[in-house]
């Protein structure tokens, strides 16, 4: 997979930041979600055991290129 940097709302590199991907999907690194009521609902939600989640500043998603 290839990666390209998009854009970050860090001011010292090092996260979040959002990545896309020649297989036409995004890479995010944030912050790992390990408050445990935050966990149970996504569990409920369907989130699988091999599976996590991130939070990232909805300031992230500015760099995310827009489709036509």
């Amino acid at each position: 997979m290839k990666l390209t940097f998009e854009g970050t709302t860090s001011h010292s590199g090092t996260c979040p930041t959002l990545y896309s991907t020649d297989r036409g999907t995004f890479v995010v690194q944030g912050y790992k979600v390990t408050d445990p009521e935050a966990l149970a609902a996504l569990r409920e939600r369907g989130l699988p055991e091999h599976e996590t989640a991130v939070e990232i500043p909805a300031a992230l998603l500015d760099y995310a290129p827009k489709t036509p």
